[in-house]
């Protein structure tokens, strides 16, 4: 092979590795959202690797290509969904918009965000991730709320309840179909607000 053939060839495998990779990709993204419907589908401990494949219409070996175990798979399904949410909606802050950017990933990934916010908690391999989720939620919920309510106890319930209370109030909104998605913002809003009220004493909600 002359010198030229071979830097040729060279060039020619350089060239094709990117595209190797991009198809290994789009297979791991393949294999997580066939695990992402089978695990919200049947829980974690139901789901067997067999179920994902055959979701997935692929082999069980081509599962262990890309993820070590069912532990290892579903853990990456949690992953991408909490990614997608801190992408969606930020980690900083909370706005007025909020909750519409929470109501719309969760119908962009209604699989996903219920997996990460109602089974996933009662699985306790995987609750490190939901507590820590949690924890940020409530300091920045803390942050915002301590600009309406004095230090005390009843900033400490509130800033407990609301990161709950509204992932809650997103689940059962999808739970109940997506009724009025133009209106849901504002109508998860006015209950969130009330929480917020009820914690402030007459004098302030006054002011």
């Amino acid at each position: 092979m002359s010198s030229s053939e071979a830097g040729g060839a060279g060039h020619d495998a350089a060239s094709a590795q990117p595209v190797r990779r991009l198809r290994r990709a789009e297979r791991r993204e393949q294999i997580l959202d066939a695990a992402t419907r089978a695990f919200a589908r049947s829980g974690y401990t139901a789901t067997g690797l067999d179920d994902i494949a055959a979701e997935a219409e692929l082999t069980r070996a081509m599962l262990y290509r890309h993820f070590d175990s069912k532990a290892d798979l579903y853990r990456a399904v949690l992953d991408r969904a909490c990614t997608r949410l801190a992408e969606a909606v930020g980690t900083d802050d909370f706005d007025g918009d909020a909750i519409p950017a929470l109501l719309r990933a969760a119908a962009a990934d209604p699989d996903g965000f219920k997996l990460l916010f109602r089974y996933a908690a009662r699985e306790p391999d995987f609750r490190d991730l939901i507590d820590s989720v949690t924890a940020a939620s409530r300091e920045v919920s803390r942050r915002n709320l301590a600009r309406r309510i004095p230090a005390g106890p009843w900033l400490d319930w509130a800033a407990n309840l609301l990161p709950t209370f509204t992932l809650e109030a997103v689940i059962a909104w999808l739970d109940a179909g997506r009724p009025d998605p133009d209106q849901a913002a504002e109508r998860i809003s006015q209950a969130v607000h009330g929480v917020m009220a009820a914690a402030q004493s007459s004098r302030q909600r006054e002011l």
